[in-house]
């Protein structure tokens, strides 16, 4: 999906292209967003920020998106958007922009603030497989390479089973929040074909080369996105791991 195997994590309100151009030289795809597509997730996201969390909110999303992804049209990495939604619209609408601009939409089913949850977006979709399947079967349908954001440690949420899902739904990828339970990209690597990117504590070397071992095809790095020493070690360490796998 893309080389080198190393992305950068969507940062609320921070994951945008200037944020992906300072780094390209170290990583393969940069996430951008996430942002809030429809109504209910545009709302939950200005209660969210009434709490000083940092949201993206223009006044047209589907537009930013296109603008965000065409900022990085001449950069050398994979484009990819996060976004939020508990309506299937947008969702299309997003998706096609993706396509066209040769990008990865991401949908959020990660995001675990109330107001986001209450909203029937992020967090909330891993307990309803069948509306997550939906949004991925209209996003695959218009075109666009996808790849589902989820979170680990969620009761009553067997990970394997929903990767499985999303999968038969059209998913290519699907990018892990480990949190502490790093065994768990193991489990979703031997479940499925998707391409698994994983993340949570990426810092080093040692850390990603523990996700390679688990079976992930790809890390990402969140808050220290922005720290090129991080990036520079992470990206070493998938380097030397994929040209022993070519080699060996």
């Amino acid at each position: 999906m893309f080389r080198p195997r190393v992305a950068l994590a969507s940062l609320s309100g921070e994951a945008d292209a200037d944020w992906a151009r300072a780094v390209t030289d170290h990583v393969g795809c940069a996430f951008l967003g996430g942002i809030a597509l429809d109504e209910a997730t545009r709302e939950a996201a200005r209660a969210m920020t009434d709490r000083d969390r940092s949201e993206f909110l223009p006044e047209d999303p589907i537009a930013f998106v296109d603008t965000q992804l065409g900022a990085l049209a001449d950069e050398p990495l994979q484009g990819a958007f996060n976004v939020r939604s508990a309506t299937l619209g947008p969702v299309e609408r997003a998706a096609a922009v993706c396509r066209d601009r040769g990008a990865v939409l991401e949908l959020n089913a990660h995001c675990r603030q109330a107001e986001m949850c209450a909203a029937g977006a992020g967090e909330t979709l891993l307990r309803d497989p069948d509306a997550l399947a939906r949004q991925v079967r209209t996003a695959a349908d218009a075109g666009a390479a996808v790849s589902v954001k989820v979170r680990a440690e969620v009761d009553g949420v067997a990970l394997p089973d929903l990767a499985r899902r999303i999968e038969d739904a059209g998913a290519d990828a699907v990018h892990v929040d480990a949190m502490d339970s790093e065994p768990v990209v193991a489990d979703i690597a031997d479940a499925t074909d998707l391409f698994v990117i994983a993340n949570n504590g990426v810092r080093g070397r040692r850390s990603a080369a523990e996700y390679f071992e688990y079976g992930a095809d790809a890390v990402s790095v969140g808050r220290p996105s922005d720290d090129p020493e991080v990036l520079a070690a992470v990206r070493e360490a998938a380097d030397d791991w994929f040209s022993q796998e070519v080699t060996g």
